[in-house]
Protein backbone atom coordinates (compact mmCIF):
# COMPACT_ATOMS: atom_id res chain seq x y z
CA UNK A 1 0.00 0.00 0.00
CA UNK A 2 3.41 2.49 0.26
CA UNK A 3 3.64 1.86 -4.06
CA UNK A 4 2.22 4.12 -6.52
CA UNK A 5 -0.49 2.51 -8.77
CA UNK A 6 -1.22 2.55 -12.01
CA UNK A 7 -4.20 1.61 -14.21
CA UNK A 8 -6.21 2.29 -16.74
CA UNK A 9 -9.70 3.42 -16.00
CA UNK A 10 -12.03 3.73 -18.41
CA UNK A 11 -13.38 0.61 -20.35
CA UNK A 12 -11.04 -1.68 -22.95
CA UNK A 13 -11.16 -1.07 -26.24
CA UNK A 14 -11.21 1.84 -28.97
CA UNK A 15 -12.77 5.12 -27.96
CA UNK A 16 -12.27 8.95 -28.29
CA UNK A 17 -10.85 9.02 -25.23
CA UNK A 18 -9.15 6.94 -21.81
CA UNK A 19 -8.59 7.97 -18.68
CA UNK A 20 -5.33 6.31 -16.78
CA UNK A 21 -5.54 7.16 -12.97
CA UNK A 22 -2.16 6.94 -10.52
CA UNK A 23 -2.41 7.16 -6.92
CA UNK A 24 0.25 7.39 -4.52
CA UNK A 25 2.96 9.29 -2.53
CA UNK A 26 5.38 9.21 -5.93
CA UNK A 27 2.85 11.06 -8.09
CA UNK A 28 3.91 14.34 -8.50
CA UNK A 29 7.64 12.44 -8.92
CA UNK A 30 6.30 9.90 -11.54
CA UNK A 31 3.94 13.30 -13.39
CA UNK A 32 7.50 15.07 -13.66
CA UNK A 33 9.25 12.32 -15.31
CA UNK A 34 6.47 11.30 -17.91
CA UNK A 35 5.34 14.53 -18.50
CA UNK A 36 6.86 17.12 -21.06
CA UNK A 37 6.50 20.30 -19.23
CA UNK A 38 4.78 19.45 -15.60
CA UNK A 39 5.99 21.04 -12.61
CA UNK A 40 5.03 20.27 -9.23
CA UNK A 41 5.47 23.50 -8.08
CA UNK A 42 3.53 25.10 -10.65
CA UNK A 43 0.45 22.43 -9.98
CA UNK A 44 -2.62 22.94 -8.46
CA UNK A 45 -4.95 20.33 -7.39
CA UNK A 46 -8.31 20.19 -9.54
CA UNK A 47 -7.27 22.18 -12.23
CA UNK A 48 -6.94 20.73 -15.75
CA UNK A 49 -3.54 21.22 -17.76
CA UNK A 50 -2.57 20.26 -21.04
CA UNK A 51 0.93 18.54 -21.70
CA UNK A 52 2.71 15.61 -23.66
CA UNK A 53 2.96 12.01 -22.01
CA UNK A 54 7.05 11.85 -23.17
CA UNK A 55 9.59 8.61 -23.51
CA UNK A 56 12.68 8.90 -21.12
CA UNK A 57 14.31 9.89 -24.46
CA UNK A 58 12.48 12.85 -24.75
CA UNK A 59 9.68 11.07 -27.89
CA UNK A 60 6.20 12.01 -27.44
CA UNK A 61 3.45 9.87 -26.92
CA UNK A 62 0.43 11.32 -26.80
CA UNK A 63 -0.85 14.97 -26.42
CA UNK A 64 -3.33 14.82 -23.02
CA UNK A 65 -5.06 16.73 -20.38
CA UNK A 66 -4.15 16.30 -16.63
CA UNK A 67 -5.85 16.92 -13.25
CA UNK A 68 -4.09 16.18 -9.84
CA UNK A 69 -6.13 15.32 -6.97
CA UNK A 70 -3.60 16.57 -3.81
CA UNK A 71 -4.00 13.86 -0.91
CA UNK A 72 -6.18 13.68 1.35
CA UNK A 73 -8.52 15.44 -0.66
CA UNK A 74 -8.91 12.34 -3.35
CA UNK A 75 -11.17 9.57 -4.30
CA UNK A 76 -8.12 7.55 -2.66
CA UNK A 77 -7.29 9.94 0.31
CA UNK A 78 -3.56 9.85 -1.38
CA UNK A 79 -2.45 12.05 -4.21
CA UNK A 80 -4.30 11.20 -7.20
CA UNK A 81 -3.13 11.78 -11.31
CA UNK A 82 -5.81 11.45 -13.69
CA UNK A 83 -4.52 11.42 -17.34
CA UNK A 84 -7.07 11.82 -20.15
CA UNK A 85 -5.77 10.52 -23.69
CA UNK A 86 -6.67 9.70 -27.02
CA UNK A 87 -8.74 6.21 -26.46
CA UNK A 88 -6.61 3.94 -28.75
CA UNK A 89 -5.25 0.79 -27.18
CA UNK A 90 -1.54 1.21 -28.31
CA UNK A 91 -1.05 4.78 -27.30
CA UNK A 92 -2.94 3.96 -23.90
CA UNK A 93 -0.86 1.05 -23.37
CA UNK A 94 2.26 3.07 -24.01
CA UNK A 95 1.10 5.81 -21.57
CA UNK A 96 0.85 3.37 -18.54
CA UNK A 97 4.14 1.71 -19.79
CA UNK A 98 5.72 5.75 -18.99
CA UNK A 99 3.99 5.26 -15.17
CA UNK A 100 5.41 2.46 -15.07
CA UNK A 101 9.39 3.11 -16.15
CA UNK A 102 9.40 5.82 -13.91
CA UNK A 103 8.39 3.80 -10.97
CA UNK A 104 4.33 3.16 -10.42
CA UNK A 105 2.97 -0.35 -10.07
CA UNK A 106 0.35 -2.07 -12.07
CA UNK A 107 -2.93 -1.30 -9.44
CA UNK A 108 -4.43 -4.57 -8.48
CA UNK A 109 -8.02 -5.42 -8.73
CA UNK A 110 -9.95 -2.98 -6.74
CA UNK A 111 -7.15 -1.20 -4.92
CA UNK A 112 -7.83 2.50 -5.89
CA UNK A 113 -11.10 1.83 -3.69
CA UNK A 114 -9.52 -0.38 -0.88
CA UNK A 115 -6.97 2.41 -0.73
CA UNK A 116 -10.09 4.82 0.17
CA UNK A 117 -11.27 2.45 2.28
CA UNK A 118 -8.24 2.26 3.85
CA UNK A 119 -7.74 5.98 4.15
CA UNK A 120 -11.03 6.39 5.56
CA UNK A 121 -12.45 7.60 2.81
CA UNK A 122 -15.51 5.43 2.24
CA UNK A 123 -16.87 2.00 4.35
CA UNK A 124 -17.38 -0.86 3.02
CA UNK A 125 -21.00 -0.70 1.94
CA UNK A 126 -20.09 2.52 0.23
CA UNK A 127 -17.14 0.80 -1.43
CA UNK A 128 -19.44 -2.38 -2.75
CA UNK A 129 -22.04 0.70 -3.87
CA UNK A 130 -19.61 1.90 -6.51
CA UNK A 131 -19.59 -1.86 -7.92
CA UNK A 132 -23.40 -1.38 -7.68
CA UNK A 133 -23.75 2.19 -9.74
CA UNK A 134 -21.05 0.60 -12.38
CA UNK A 135 -23.23 -2.67 -13.39
CA UNK A 136 -27.18 -1.18 -12.23
CA UNK A 137 -29.48 -2.17 -14.96
CA UNK A 138 -32.59 0.40 -14.10
CA UNK A 139 -33.08 3.74 -12.48
CA UNK A 140 -34.06 1.95 -9.21
CA UNK A 141 -30.92 0.23 -8.78
CA UNK A 142 -28.73 2.88 -9.52
CA UNK A 143 -30.80 4.95 -7.43
CA UNK A 144 -30.41 2.41 -4.46
CA UNK A 145 -26.53 2.30 -5.03
CA UNK A 146 -26.54 6.00 -4.95
CA UNK A 147 -28.18 6.24 -1.97
CA UNK A 148 -25.90 3.44 -0.13
CA UNK A 149 -22.66 5.10 -1.71
CA UNK A 150 -24.23 8.13 0.37
CA UNK A 151 -23.97 6.67 3.10
CA UNK A 152 -27.83 5.49 3.58
CA UNK A 153 -26.74 1.76 4.89
CA UNK A 154 -24.03 3.14 6.44
CA UNK A 155 -25.76 5.51 8.46
CA UNK A 156 -28.22 2.56 9.68
CA UNK A 157 -25.40 0.02 10.62
CA UNK A 158 -23.53 2.90 12.51
CA UNK A 159 -26.51 3.83 14.54
CA UNK A 160 -26.86 -0.54 15.50
CA UNK A 161 -23.02 -0.54 16.81
CA UNK A 162 -23.32 2.50 18.66
CA UNK A 163 -26.24 0.90 20.50
CA UNK A 164 -24.69 -2.51 20.56
CA UNK A 165 -21.03 -0.29 21.72
CA UNK A 166 -23.08 1.08 24.77
CA UNK A 167 -24.49 -2.11 25.76
CA UNK A 168 -21.50 -4.36 26.06
CA UNK A 169 -19.51 -1.02 27.95
CA UNK A 170 -21.81 -0.93 30.27
CA UNK A 171 -22.08 -4.47 30.71
CA UNK A 172 -18.02 -5.52 30.92
CA UNK A 173 -17.80 -2.67 33.44
CA UNK A 174 -20.11 -4.21 35.82
CA UNK A 175 -17.87 -7.50 35.38
CA UNK A 176 -14.76 -5.61 35.34
CA UNK A 177 -15.61 -3.40 37.85
CA UNK A 178 -17.44 -5.37 40.48
CA UNK A 179 -16.38 -2.28 43.56
CA UNK A 180 -17.83 0.65 41.52
CA UNK A 181 -21.30 0.21 42.11
CA UNK A 182 -22.31 0.36 38.16
CA UNK A 183 -26.08 -0.68 38.07
CA UNK A 184 -26.07 -4.46 35.90
CA UNK A 185 -29.01 -2.64 34.00
CA UNK A 186 -30.56 -6.48 33.15
CA UNK A 187 -33.59 -4.71 33.69
CA UNK A 188 -35.95 -3.73 31.05
CA UNK A 189 -33.71 -0.57 29.80
CA UNK A 190 -31.06 -2.70 29.01
CA UNK A 191 -33.38 -5.67 26.93
CA UNK A 192 -35.23 -2.24 25.72
CA UNK A 193 -32.17 -1.57 23.65
CA UNK A 194 -31.59 -5.17 22.97
CA UNK A 195 -35.16 -5.11 21.43
CA UNK A 196 -34.59 -1.94 19.16
CA UNK A 197 -31.27 -3.83 17.42
CA UNK A 198 -33.00 -6.76 16.98
CA UNK A 199 -36.04 -5.18 15.75
CA UNK A 200 -33.19 -2.67 13.41
CA UNK A 201 -31.67 -5.54 12.46
CA UNK A 202 -34.74 -7.54 11.07
CA UNK A 203 -35.71 -4.60 9.06
CA UNK A 204 -32.64 -4.47 7.27
CA UNK A 205 -32.99 -8.08 6.54
CA UNK A 206 -36.12 -7.77 5.09
CA UNK A 207 -34.24 -5.64 2.13
CA UNK A 208 -32.25 -8.95 1.47
CA UNK A 209 -34.81 -9.78 -1.54
CA UNK A 210 -34.59 -6.47 -2.64
CA UNK A 211 -30.99 -6.38 -2.81
CA UNK A 212 -30.92 -9.22 -4.80
CA UNK A 213 -33.06 -8.40 -7.47
CA UNK A 214 -31.15 -4.78 -8.12
CA UNK A 215 -28.00 -6.22 -8.43
CA UNK A 216 -29.27 -9.69 -10.12
CA UNK A 217 -32.20 -8.97 -11.20
CA UNK A 218 -35.43 -11.42 -11.03
CA UNK A 219 -36.13 -14.34 -13.14
CA UNK A 220 -39.37 -15.21 -14.96
CA UNK A 221 -40.09 -17.92 -16.91
CA UNK A 222 -42.89 -17.77 -19.60
CA UNK A 223 -44.25 -21.10 -19.78
CA UNK A 224 -46.89 -22.79 -21.93
CA UNK A 225 -48.13 -25.14 -24.69
CA UNK A 226 -47.29 -24.75 -28.16
CA UNK A 227 -48.28 -21.94 -30.26
CA UNK A 228 -49.86 -20.11 -26.94
CA UNK A 229 -47.62 -17.04 -27.88
CA UNK A 230 -44.61 -17.23 -25.52
CA UNK A 231 -41.75 -16.06 -28.25
CA UNK A 232 -44.75 -13.32 -29.34
CA UNK A 233 -45.29 -11.88 -25.59
CA UNK A 234 -41.38 -12.01 -25.65
CA UNK A 235 -40.84 -9.56 -28.15
CA UNK A 236 -44.06 -7.38 -26.98
CA UNK A 237 -42.18 -6.77 -23.54
CA UNK A 238 -38.74 -6.02 -25.41
CA UNK A 239 -40.62 -3.97 -28.02
CA UNK A 240 -38.32 -5.89 -31.11
CA UNK A 241 -38.34 -9.08 -33.05
CA UNK A 242 -35.78 -11.61 -29.87
CA UNK A 243 -37.68 -14.53 -30.66
CA UNK A 244 -38.41 -16.32 -34.33
CA UNK A 245 -42.65 -16.17 -34.04
CA UNK A 246 -43.69 -18.88 -36.50
CA UNK A 247 -47.27 -20.66 -36.60
CA UNK A 248 -45.27 -23.97 -36.60
CA UNK A 249 -45.48 -25.78 -33.02
CA UNK A 250 -42.48 -26.19 -31.64
CA UNK A 251 -40.17 -23.59 -33.34
CA UNK A 252 -38.58 -22.56 -29.72
CA UNK A 253 -36.32 -25.45 -29.10
CA UNK A 254 -34.00 -23.47 -26.75
CA UNK A 255 -34.65 -21.41 -24.00
CA UNK A 256 -34.20 -17.49 -24.97
CA UNK A 257 -33.45 -14.71 -22.30
CA UNK A 258 -33.69 -10.84 -22.48
CA UNK A 259 -33.28 -8.59 -19.38
CA UNK A 260 -35.72 -5.66 -19.52
CA UNK A 261 -36.97 -3.16 -16.41
CA UNK A 262 -40.12 -3.92 -15.35
CA UNK A 263 -40.68 -0.04 -13.57
CA UNK A 264 -37.22 -0.15 -12.00
CA UNK A 265 -36.76 -3.54 -11.20
CA UNK A 266 -34.44 -5.52 -13.51
CA UNK A 267 -36.06 -8.67 -14.84
CA UNK A 268 -34.57 -11.83 -17.04
CA UNK A 269 -37.39 -12.96 -19.24
CA UNK A 270 -37.27 -16.28 -19.99
CA UNK A 271 -39.17 -17.91 -23.15
CA UNK A 272 -39.14 -21.73 -22.84
CA UNK A 273 -39.95 -24.15 -25.24
CA UNK A 274 -44.08 -25.14 -25.77
CA UNK A 275 -44.28 -28.04 -22.82
CA UNK A 276 -45.45 -31.15 -24.75
CA UNK A 277 -44.67 -35.07 -25.35
CA UNK A 278 -42.41 -34.84 -27.92
CA UNK A 279 -40.58 -37.35 -29.91
CA UNK A 280 -38.19 -35.14 -31.58
CA UNK A 281 -34.66 -35.04 -29.33
CA UNK A 282 -33.85 -31.52 -29.72
CA UNK A 283 -37.29 -30.36 -28.78
CA UNK A 284 -37.41 -32.97 -25.77
CA UNK A 285 -34.19 -31.12 -24.83
CA UNK A 286 -35.34 -27.58 -24.89
CA UNK A 287 -38.74 -28.57 -22.82
CA UNK A 288 -36.03 -30.18 -20.71
CA UNK A 289 -34.63 -26.86 -19.98
CA UNK A 290 -37.64 -24.96 -19.90
CA UNK A 291 -38.71 -27.16 -16.71
CA UNK A 292 -35.15 -26.71 -15.12
CA UNK A 293 -36.02 -22.71 -15.81
CA UNK A 294 -39.28 -22.92 -13.73
CA UNK A 295 -37.60 -24.42 -10.77
CA UNK A 296 -34.93 -20.98 -10.50
CA UNK A 297 -37.67 -18.69 -11.91
CA UNK A 298 -39.10 -15.76 -9.20
CA UNK A 299 -42.18 -15.79 -11.20
CA UNK A 300 -43.40 -17.92 -13.46
CA UNK A 301 -46.68 -16.79 -16.21
CA UNK A 302 -48.68 -19.68 -17.59
CA UNK A 303 -49.64 -18.32 -21.50
CA UNK A 304 -52.60 -20.07 -23.19
CA UNK A 305 -54.23 -19.19 -26.03
CA UNK A 306 -57.55 -17.92 -24.82
CA UNK A 307 -59.09 -19.04 -27.71
CA UNK A 308 -58.98 -22.32 -27.54
CA UNK A 309 -60.37 -24.83 -24.93
CA UNK A 310 -59.09 -25.18 -21.59
CA UNK A 311 -56.28 -27.58 -20.97
CA UNK A 312 -54.69 -28.84 -17.67
CA UNK A 313 -53.12 -26.38 -16.03
CA UNK A 314 -48.93 -26.70 -16.37
CA UNK A 315 -48.13 -24.77 -12.44
CA UNK A 316 -50.35 -24.17 -9.92
CA UNK A 317 -48.29 -21.56 -8.42
CA UNK A 318 -48.04 -19.68 -12.30
CA UNK A 319 -49.41 -16.92 -12.67
CA UNK A 320 -52.75 -17.41 -15.33
CA UNK A 321 -52.53 -15.06 -18.43
CA UNK A 322 -54.78 -15.76 -21.62
CA UNK A 323 -53.37 -14.96 -24.43
CA UNK A 324 -54.78 -13.91 -27.92
CA UNK A 325 -58.00 -12.07 -26.89
CA UNK A 326 -58.38 -10.38 -29.74
CA UNK A 327 -58.97 -13.44 -31.42
CA UNK A 328 -62.10 -13.93 -28.46
CA UNK A 329 -62.24 -15.83 -25.58
CA UNK A 330 -63.50 -19.53 -25.44
CA UNK A 331 -66.42 -20.03 -23.43
CA UNK A 332 -64.99 -22.49 -20.98
CA UNK A 333 -62.43 -19.57 -19.78
CA UNK A 334 -66.15 -18.10 -18.10
CA UNK A 335 -65.35 -17.59 -14.44
CA UNK A 336 -61.81 -18.68 -14.36
CA UNK A 337 -59.39 -15.68 -12.58
CA UNK A 338 -56.63 -15.04 -14.79
CA UNK A 339 -55.38 -11.89 -16.81
CA UNK A 340 -56.61 -11.17 -20.40
CA UNK A 341 -53.77 -9.69 -22.81
CA UNK A 342 -52.82 -9.45 -26.36
CA UNK A 343 -49.12 -9.65 -27.54
CA UNK A 344 -50.37 -9.40 -31.24
CA UNK A 345 -51.98 -6.09 -30.02
CA UNK A 346 -50.17 -4.66 -26.99
CA UNK A 347 -53.81 -4.90 -25.07
CA UNK A 348 -53.11 -5.73 -21.04
CA UNK A 349 -49.20 -5.30 -21.43
CA UNK A 350 -48.85 -2.61 -18.92
CA UNK A 351 -51.16 -4.67 -16.50
CA UNK A 352 -49.33 -7.48 -17.01
CA UNK A 353 -46.04 -5.87 -16.31
CA UNK A 354 -47.39 -4.51 -13.11
CA UNK A 355 -48.73 -7.63 -11.34
CA UNK A 356 -45.31 -9.47 -12.18
CA UNK A 357 -43.42 -5.98 -10.61
CA UNK A 358 -46.00 -6.24 -7.78
CA UNK A 359 -45.32 -9.98 -7.49
CA UNK A 360 -41.33 -8.96 -6.82
CA UNK A 361 -41.42 -6.07 -5.14
CA UNK A 362 -42.40 -4.65 -1.44
CA UNK A 363 -41.69 -0.79 -1.20
CA UNK A 364 -39.60 0.22 1.94
CA UNK A 365 -40.44 0.51 5.38
CA UNK A 366 -38.57 0.02 8.73
CA UNK A 367 -35.48 1.85 8.30
CA UNK A 368 -35.01 5.34 10.11
CA UNK A 369 -33.91 7.11 7.18
CA UNK A 370 -36.70 6.12 4.82
CA UNK A 371 -33.66 5.27 2.46
CA UNK A 372 -34.01 2.51 -0.52
CA UNK A 373 -31.81 0.23 1.44
CA UNK A 374 -30.73 -3.28 -0.29
CA UNK A 375 -27.94 -5.08 1.48
CA UNK A 376 -26.65 -8.31 -0.16
CA UNK A 377 -25.51 -11.41 0.81
CA UNK A 378 -22.36 -10.35 2.79
CA UNK A 379 -24.55 -7.96 5.04
CA UNK A 380 -27.69 -10.20 5.16
CA UNK A 381 -25.08 -13.52 6.60
CA UNK A 382 -23.08 -10.89 9.06
CA UNK A 383 -26.75 -9.35 10.08
CA UNK A 384 -28.71 -12.62 10.57
CA UNK A 385 -25.38 -13.52 12.73
CA UNK A 386 -25.95 -10.42 14.61
CA UNK A 387 -29.52 -11.14 15.20
CA UNK A 388 -28.88 -14.90 16.36
CA UNK A 389 -26.11 -13.06 19.05
CA UNK A 390 -28.80 -10.41 20.08
CA UNK A 391 -31.33 -12.69 20.57
CA UNK A 392 -29.14 -15.52 22.81
CA UNK A 393 -28.22 -12.64 25.48
CA UNK A 394 -31.69 -11.39 25.58
CA UNK A 395 -32.52 -15.06 26.37
CA UNK A 396 -29.78 -14.86 29.11
CA UNK A 397 -30.81 -12.07 30.45
CA UNK A 398 -34.53 -12.52 30.50
CA UNK A 399 -33.88 -15.92 32.46
CA UNK A 400 -32.09 -14.04 34.74
CA UNK A 401 -28.41 -15.38 34.55
CA UNK A 402 -25.56 -12.83 35.61
CA UNK A 403 -24.93 -10.34 32.91
CA UNK A 404 -21.28 -11.70 32.56
CA UNK A 405 -22.58 -14.55 30.83
CA UNK A 406 -24.63 -12.04 28.25
CA UNK A 407 -20.88 -10.62 27.28
CA UNK A 408 -20.10 -13.11 24.71
CA UNK A 409 -22.70 -13.02 22.50
CA UNK A 410 -23.28 -9.47 22.68
CA UNK A 411 -18.99 -9.09 21.41
CA UNK A 412 -19.95 -11.49 19.06
CA UNK A 413 -23.18 -9.06 18.17
CA UNK A 414 -21.06 -6.11 17.88
CA UNK A 415 -18.07 -7.99 15.66
CA UNK A 416 -20.67 -9.17 13.16
CA UNK A 417 -22.12 -5.17 12.69
CA UNK A 418 -18.99 -4.14 12.27
CA UNK A 419 -18.70 -6.32 9.21
CA UNK A 420 -20.88 -4.61 7.53
CA UNK A 421 -19.10 -1.51 7.36
CA UNK A 422 -15.65 -3.24 7.59
CA UNK A 423 -15.16 -1.61 11.42
CA UNK A 424 -13.14 -4.74 12.38
CA UNK A 425 -10.25 -5.94 10.74
CA UNK A 426 -10.73 -8.88 8.92
CA UNK A 427 -8.54 -9.63 6.09
CA UNK A 428 -10.49 -12.01 4.49
CA UNK A 429 -13.84 -9.86 4.11
CA UNK A 430 -11.66 -7.03 2.06
CA UNK A 431 -10.02 -9.17 -0.08
CA UNK A 432 -13.82 -10.45 -1.05
CA UNK A 433 -14.75 -7.74 -1.71
CA UNK A 434 -12.28 -5.73 -3.70
CA UNK A 435 -11.26 -8.98 -5.49
CA UNK A 436 -14.44 -8.08 -7.52
CA UNK A 437 -13.88 -4.77 -8.48
CA UNK A 438 -12.79 -3.76 -12.11
CA UNK A 439 -8.83 -3.34 -12.76
CA UNK A 440 -8.56 0.61 -12.36
CA UNK A 441 -11.53 1.25 -9.97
Amino acid sequence: MNDTIVAVASPPGVGAVSLIRLSGSEVLSIAGKMLESFSSRQVRPRQVRRDWVQTPSGERVDDVLVTYFGGPASYTGEDVLEITGHGGILVTRKIVEQALAQGARLAEPGEFSQRAFLNGKLDLTQAEAVMDLIHAQTDLAARAAREQLSGKLGGEVAELRETLINVVAHVEAYIDFPDEDISPETGSALDQSLADVASKVRSLLGTAKRGRLLREGARLAIIGAPNAGKSSLLNALLGYERAIVSAVAGTTRDTVEEVMDFDGVPVRVIDTAGLRDSGDAIEVEGIARARERMKDADVIIELVDASQAPAERLAEEALLVLNKVDLGIHPGWGGEEALQISAATGDGLEELRSRVRSSLWEEDRGTSSGALIAINTRHQDALRRALDAVEEARAMLQNGEEPEFAALPLREALNAVGEVGGRIDTEEILGSIFGQFCIGK
